[in-house]
């Protein structure tokens, strides 16, 4: 299949790209800068490619820019003839106080981890629709539905935009043959870029008033996380489930998939919404949008 990652320069989403490639997939790594900052990511992903003799590529895709996004979908179709795969990876997280995050910071949170989805959709989406099947792959968070600490308020709100969107979106594609499946990654708080990437609170001011009363809290936040996952946690996990995903057979594939090795709740919490959800299609006659059946 040909498929494009979007966040593919580091964490779940290089080790996603990989694995892919390595299961024979056409693999276009999407990063931003390639020719900057980011280099150093796209000379490791072609030296994989050369090391395991595989196809996976890298593509300049910066998911803020609209232009950037076009060009990508186009230069892959180009390139590859087709687009079979969307994988929506790409993501920021931040850490402080929720007050002490301007509105604009905020602003720009959503616009990484929800309207950029918007952006590739509108890209690659036409593709798909046009040869009738293809799936679209979105890397959640258990922070939507499962235990939410303080001080990443931004970033979990994000992350449930976006779900909410990814199962609006299950509907509307189903009857053009394309699947949905969102993999929800629990916190991994080694092997990863999220939490020593992060963002923080721009008003000092604001955050150094809840220092006074929170002292730490992010501190023992991060401590008790690493302490609910096991010794053994891998964030490889992540990548070989999104493997698995991608290659069951088209209208087979799960709706959700969890990897959470904290198992901090939020499994439990979707299993019921995506029930309700279910039975509330079938109770409006609508049960067919609840699994996408390929066209072609």
């Amino acid at each position: 299949m040909i498929i494009v990652i979007s966040g593919a320069s580091s964490g779940f989403g290089a080790m996603a790209a990989r694995a892919l490639a390595r299961a024979g997939h056409t693999v276009y790594a999407g990063v931003r800068d390639t020719a900057g900052r980011n280099a150093p990511a796209v000379a490791d992903a072609r030296a994989f490619a050369t090391e395991h003799g595989v196809d996976l590529r890298t593509v300049e895709l910066d998911v803020a820019d609209q232009t950037s996004v076009d060009t990508a979908v186009a230069r892959i179709v180009d390139e590859a003839g087709r687009l079979d795969v969307v994988v929506h990876n790409a993501g920021h997280m931040v850490l402080g106080p929720t007050e002490a995050f301007t509105p604009e910071q905020l602003a720009s949170v959503y616009d990484t981890n929800v309207v950029s989805t918007q952006r590739l959709n509108r890209a690659a989406l036409p593709h798909l629709r046009a040869q009738g099947h293809g799936l679209v792959l979105w890397v959640g968070s258990t922070s939507t539905r499962g235990g939410t600490p303080p001080h990443l308020a931004p970033y979990f709100a994000a992350k449930a935009g976006m779900d909410a969107l990814a199962v609006s979106y299950a509907a509307e594609l189903a009857r053009f043959g394309i699947d949905t499946s969102i993999v929800v990654p629990g916190a991994f708080t080694s092997g990863t870029n999220h939490f020593a990437h992060a963002g923080h609170a721009a008003d000092d001011a604001v955050a150094a008033a809840y220092e006074e009363r929170y002292g730490g809290l992010m501190d023992q936040v991060g401590t008790r996380l690493a302490e609910l996952a096991p010794a053994d946690a891998d964030p490889e996990e992540v990548a070989r489930a999104i493997v698995r995903v991608v290659d069951t057979p088209a209208g087979a594939r799960p709706f959700r998939v969890h990897v959470d090795p904290a198992d901090d709740g939020a499994e439990v919490v979707n299993a019921v919404g995506d029930r309700v959800r279910t039975e509330f299609y079938r109770r409006i006659g609508l049960d067919d949008l609840l699994h996408a059946r390929p066209l072609a």
